[in-house]
């Protein structure tokens, strides 16, 4: 998924479920500037229970690699709905908001 297709979902009213498997400290440096459900992605299996099974859920990360790797995880552990927010909070701040810190 784009940073523009993020975009438009969170401004229909019906946001997905957004899931940041960033470091904490890379959230304090450049959260997104909506709700985020976070969990890093080393403890995303001890998490698997609280992502919904059922919709889109866009895993994102700094630039989409780990994202990636996580996407693959979820779609294995039946969370089919799992998409990769492509080019992560990196694209978000370059080509949506950029008051979001690139680091």
């Amino acid at each position: 998924m784009t940073v523009e297709e993020l975009k438009a979902l969170l401004d229909s009213g019906e946001p997905p479920f957004v899931l940041d498997v960033r470091e904490p400290l890379e959230l304090q440096t450049a959260p997104f500037p909506f709700p985020v459900h976070h969990v890093p992605m080393r403890e995303v299996p001890q998490h698997l229970g609280e992502v919904p099974r059922e919709g889109t859920v866009v895993v994102a990360c700094r630039s989409g690699q780990r994202s990636a790797t996580v996407v693959q995880f979820l779609r294995k552990n039946g969370v089919p709905g799992a998409v990769n927010l492509e080019g992560g909070i990196l694209a978000w701040s370059s080509r949506i908001d950029p008051s979001v810190p690139r680091y």
